[in-house]
């Protein structure tokens, strides 16, 4: 069967979020007077990139809710035992400059444009509805996907089979008609795979060395795939 759906994930994917995380946290330390900590500014994002990742993973293992795995960022970052008020005023601090640098990537619209008449669109993201919807609608592309899913409210995260069978029951399709893009090889694509979905990899830095997946490295790329049909072909061949 031919694929009829695409689900996306958001960050990194159309929404430049390592862009906006560097810019907004450079902006955030130096509005605190943090930055005198740190031997740079590279050494303070590497340390807030670190903490991200291991609360977001105890997070994504049911070890802690969403606000307490963003305030434990924070009291790790600092080193200081903040209360949760505290924490959560930090962070939206850090929020308003993050969001002051929200934007697409170039190459979103464009796609989106392209296969709207062809494909519905769904979107599934390991954070929250309350994060996603806000920044799609002020990213002005919400109207775009008729689902939203997130793991929050799921209560399991990709590289679950369980979310991306949530999206497609969410879509009314069975696995196989559907399609995933994400950035992350193993969460994205082969989470998508084991599914049962037809799994792609947005490799925007041209990392490659994943031969098993099939890959893009643009979304420029994305419609010549989809319409090749035959499940995309042989893996790998299109970035």
């Amino acid at each position: 069967m031919p694929i009829r759906a695409v689900v996306w994930d958001i960050d990194d994917t159309i929404f430049d979020y390592a862009s906006a995380d560097t810019a907004g946290m450079r902006d955030h330390l130096a509005a605190e007077g943090l930055l005198d900590g740190y031997d740079s500014v590279d050494q303070a994002l590497d340390r807030w990139r670190e903490l991200t990742e291991l609360h977001w993973a105890r997070f994504a293992a049911g070890e802690a809710g969403f606000e307490e795995q963003r305030r434990d960022r924070v009291r790790s970052f600092l080193g200081t035992p903040l209360s949760d008020d505290a924490a959560d005023e930090w962070f939206l601090r850090y929020v308003a400059h993050y969001e002051a640098a929200w934007k697409l990537f170039p190459d979103t619209v464009p796609a989106l444009d392209v296969l709207a008449d062809d494909y519905r669109h769904a979107v599934l993201s390991n954070s929250s509805i309350h994060n996603q919807d806000r920044k799609l609608r002020i990213l002005g592309v919400r109207d775009r996907f008729e689902a939203l899913l997130c793991a929050a409210e799921l209560g399991f995260s990709k590289p679950a089979a369980e979310a991306f069978h949530a999206a497609c029951d969410a879509l009314d399709l069975p696995p196989h008609e559907v399609a995933y893009v994400g950035d992350q090889p193993d969460i994205d694509a082969r989470g998508a795979d084991a599914a049962g979905l037809a799994g792609i990899w947005l490799d925007r830095g041209g990392v490659g060395g994943r031969p098993e997946l099939v890959r893009i490295t643009g979304l420029e790329q994305l419609p010549g795939l989809l319409r090749g049909d035959t499940r995309f072909g042989a893996p790998s061949t299109f970035g």
